[in-house]
């Protein structure tokens, strides 16, 4: 019987070491990059791995009644050091993205494996026959595997196409996790199963573990050759044929179970693996054969390797280690029971919150609810590593009162001998009242369902939109579109996608943003999950038959227009698809979005910003100290964001209106011509006259002509002054008009916003009156298109002084204006400096500004300079409506 002869560092601290550092990854995995590749594989290849190459060594002397050799130390060593540097050089060729790197870390991973099963045979040979020896056999034929993966896995690092990239992926997974991993466990688990139980092994285990073998082989060779060959069928057969071999080795697996039912973590943990083992392989099964392409069977094929690494991977893991560390521990009966008594706490809650939390994560809810769940999720898999830590101290404190009481204790405990064999007897932690059990399995189930409510209430939006067939009937015309998007930068590009009424839709969607987290959801049903940046899907919307909206669920992200229109055209659209739902974003963009490069930082931005939008470059001033100027209303349909219409009452066919810009003194006759279906007026704050006659509302078909003499300077504001007056600014009729100081120093760039707040009505339709009234903006931007200037930046270079005056239009929400990484040395607000550069003698720079405060109907202007090249954007530091679209960016090149 092998001895384990204290503590090895190598031996015994690799796996715990690897679970701590999966800890940290998921505490910070939206920051670091292939979150979820990583992880999976910090667990499975680091953790599971490394346990699999000491316990199936350690169960392979014990069950073949072999003492190891003088050099089997040194060499067992080797192997483990081995596959733990192949596993640190493999992730780091995966995270930089350096390919060779990861042949390196692979081929010594499987150079580690192949000679661990090279080890097991030499063992076999000259050993006696034992019982169960069928379990070495197992140990074997899963060292075969892990070289054959680690090939499959490197040439998906490589890159690879689809569908091959998924036919790999799917071979992939079934030689790793089904056996590499499932080979070990089920092998491991005809002996340790019954022991951990504390009942007898049944009779007749050892034959039927020898006929299960060849069936589970046969099952990962049959799935990894169909899904290499593009053959869905005969790798769902395979997959079948798996669960055939699992169902023959769970007779004496569910006879001990009966005999003596699980009542600890340790078993309560490999039971609850050993269902997701059995479940997660026949959802595979099902979804494979049943899928018409493997563009569609991609996402059946992607949840199961994550499900499986949580629910199968880390509870086998934890249970077993929760079982074998105090037996390993030594010290006899005592330190062993007081090490149990901390593995076990909680072990009802935290088995319940583990897998319900799991199961939730795999149904159709809200992104907030799985993000919540599976915090859950790791909350209690993570519970383990101070348990653990615990445990520890405890067994050394009940040795050290052993040795105190009982001098002639041996090292190895009363009989000094080292871990029990695997089938033998193990002392048990204190039994508790089955009340208790099913107090602490209660509470977590309440845990769970409060999780659920609370995601909802966070995210209530989700709950809004009942998931409806997207073919709504139409029958499939056998064409499949496969279409390219990308988030990022709040927007999603394409944001508009056009597909025939019938057709096959496939969404391949990447998040190309440098931070921030994303996801897809369609009103369809149809969900991306969380993607980090640099991530890819693939999205299956299936057959189109009606418009659909999507948007990013993250919280915040639809709000501020990261929505995505998919029009079904050759069909009526769905009755009661409107944007409204959508917080007013979606909707029908008259074509696709492109993207244009940002020659200065290499970003994209998106960039379907209309033509009519008004350009933010201060127009010149006019000839002449007389400025006759003609304002025609009409009733324009104007894109306001992107994919949303709104028939706007306009000046000139824009908005905000024209600009007009004069100095102090200079006259202006203005015309006003109604071309609208309702009365209109106009007032010129600019000016100063009885509003009776010139401001007056006057009828559709007619005109009137008034003038005014500007006689202060500022940035005024005109609007329509009819009733209501809230509807018709907020409905486009505002503008401003600039009136210079008699002292205004020239500038090098001269730039004009105007702010003012959106309140969609129905698509193509006009200002909704509800959220007008109720002041529920669903934009608030600059010169009548949100987030314009990220896509068009303004541009200034080193050293030049810019000049950006501001009006708030309204007409309800105040501004703050601020430019990140800017100071104003200048700030002028309605017709008066509160700071000027160079104003106090020889303190030219003892003062700044940061932000110029306006309420509406308000304006000013800022002036800065900048000492360096790079991206400064402007906004709103109303926080809230810089979110809402009222944001850009000054691009600052080198000087000349």
């Amino acid at each position: 019987m092998s001895r384990r002869r204290g503590f090895s560092p190598l031996r015994d601290l690799p796996a715990l070491l690897w679970l701590i550092l999966l800890l940290g990854v998921v505490l910070v995995h939206p920051f670091v990059p292939a979150p979820r590749w990583l992880m999976i594989h910090l667990l499975l290849l680091g953790a599971v791995s490394h346990s699999i190459l000491v316990w199936s060594q350690h169960f392979a002397d014990t069950l073949l009644h072999t003492a190891p050799r003088p050099s089997d130390a040194r060499t067992r060593s080797v192997r483990l050091a081995m596959l733990n540097g192949g596993v640190v050089v493999v992730v780091a060729g995966v995270l930089s993205d350096v390919w060779p790197v990861t042949a390196v870390g692979a081929t010594a991973v499987a150079g580690a494996a192949g000679w661990h099963g090279v080890a097991l045979v030499g063992l076999l040979r000259r050993a006696l026959p034992a019982r169960f020896g069928a379990t070495v056999r197992y140990y074997v034929a899963a060292a075969a595997m892990l070289p054959v993966g680690g090939f499959l896995g490197v040439l998906m690092a490589r890159g690879l196409g689809d569908p091959r990239h998924v036919e790999v992926m799917l071979a992939h997974a079934a030689v790793n996790v089904l056996g590499w991993m499932g080979l070990t466990v089920v092998g491991t688990l005809v002996t340790l199963w019954p022991t951990m139980l504390r009942t007898r092994i049944a009779p007749g285990a050892e034959r039927v573990a020898q006929r299960a073998l060849p069936v589970l082989v046969g099952g990962v060779v049959v799935t990894a050759a169909g899904a290499l060959a593009g053959q869905r069928l005969v790798a769902a057969l395979g997959l079948v044929g798996y669960l055939a071999g699992l169902a023959v080795a769970a007779v004496p697996f569910t006879s001990a179970a009966r005999g003596k039912p699980p009542a600890h973590f340790p078993t309560y943990s490999v039971l609850a693996a050993t269902a997701w083992l059995v479940g997660c392989v026949g959802a595979l099964a099902v979804g494979v054969g049943t899928a018409t392409s493997w563009e569609a069977a991609h996402d059946r094929v992607e949840w199961f390797t994550p499900a499986l690494a949580a629910g199968f991977g880390a509870q086998v893991l934890l249970g077993a280690l929760s079982y074998l560390i105090p037996v390993a521990l030594r010290g006899g009966p005592t330190p062993v029971r007081a090490a149990n008594t901390i593995l076990d706490r909680g072990s009802a809650l935290r088995v319940v919150l583990a897998n319900g939390g799991l199961l939730v994560c795999l149904l159709p809810v809200p992104t907030v609810v799985r993000v919540l769940a599976s915090a859950l999720v790791a909350g209690a898999l993570a519970a383990f590593v101070p348990l653990l830590f615990a445990a520890m101290r405890a067994s050394r404190c009940a040795k050290r009162a052993q040795e105190s009481t009982s001098p002639t204790t041996g090292p190895g405990g009363p009989t000094g001998r080292g871990a029990p064999r695997p089938h033998g007897p193990a002392p048990a932690a204190g039994d508790r009242p089955a009340g208790q059990l099913r107090g602490l399995a209660a509470v977590g189930l309440a845990a769970v369902v409060l999780t659920v409510a609370a995601g909802v209430a966070l995210d209530p939006s989700a709950l809004t939109s009942t998931a409806a067939s997207a073919d709504a009937g139409v029958r499939a015309n056998g064409q499949t579109r496969t279409v390219a998007v990308q988030a990022a930068n709040m927007r999603f590009t394409p944001a508009v996608i056009e597909v025939p009424a019938g057709t096959h839709l496939v969404i391949e969607l990447t998040n190309t943003d440098d931070g921030d987290v994303h996801d897809l959801v369609l009103d369809s049903g149809a969900d991306s999950g969380r993607l980090s940046p640099g991530e890819s899907t693939t999205v299956d919307v299936g057959v189109v038959g009606r418009d659909l909206d999507g948007w990013c669920s993250v919280l915040g992200h639809r709000q501020m227009g990261m929505v995505l229109a998919v029009h079904a055209t050759g069909k009526a659209p769905a009755a009661g698809g409107s944007d409204a739902a959508n917080g007013g974003h979606a909707g029908h963009q008259h074509g696709p979005a492109t993207t244009e490069p940002d020659p200065a930082g290499g970003h994209e931005h998106d960039a379907t910003v209309p033509a009519a939008v008004q350009e933010a470059e201060l127009p010149p001033l006019e000839d002449g100290r007389v400025h006759r100027h003609t304002f025609t209303v009409s009733e324009t349909e104007l894109e306001v964001a992107p994919g949303v219409t709104q028939r706007l009452w306009t000046y000139n066919g824009s908005a905000p209106g024209p600009v007009l810009h004069g100095r102090v003194g200079d006259r202006f006759e203005i015309t006003l011509v109604n071309d609208g279906t309702i009365g209109h007026s106009i007032d010129f704050h600019a000016g100063a006259l009885a509003p009776d006659g010139p401001m007056r509302t006057i009828p559709p078909g007619e005109s009137l002509t008034f003038g005014f003499t500007a006689r202060k300077a500022g940035i005024w504001m005109y609007h329509c002054s009819s009733m209501p007056m809230s509807a018709h600014i907020a409905n486009g009729m505002f503008g401003a008009v600039v009136i210079e100081p008699r002292d205004l120093a020239p500038v090098d760039r001269s730039y004009l916003l105007v702010q003012s707040e959106q309140y969609h009505g129905p698509q193509g339709g006009v200002v909704d009156m509800d959220k007008l009234q109720t002041e529920r903006p669903d934009a608030v931007v600059f010169n009548g298109y949100p987030n314009q200037y990220d896509a068009r930046q303004l541009p200034a270079r080193v050293g030049e002084r810019v000049r950006i005056w501001l009006l708030d239009a309204g007409p309800n929400r105040t501004t703050s204006f601020h430019v990140v990484g800017g100071q104003f040395d200048t700030v002028y607000a309605e017709g008066d400096y509160l700071l000027r550069s160079g104003s106090t003698a020889g303190q030219r720079d003892s003062g700044g500004s940061q932000a110029l405060a306006l309420a509406p109907a308000q304006g000013g202007f800022v002036e800065l300079t900048f000492t360096e090249a790079g991206h400064y954007p402007f906004l709103s530091h109303v926080m809230v409506d810089a979110e809402r679209g009222a944001h850009g960016v000054l691009e600052v090149r080198p000087s000349r």
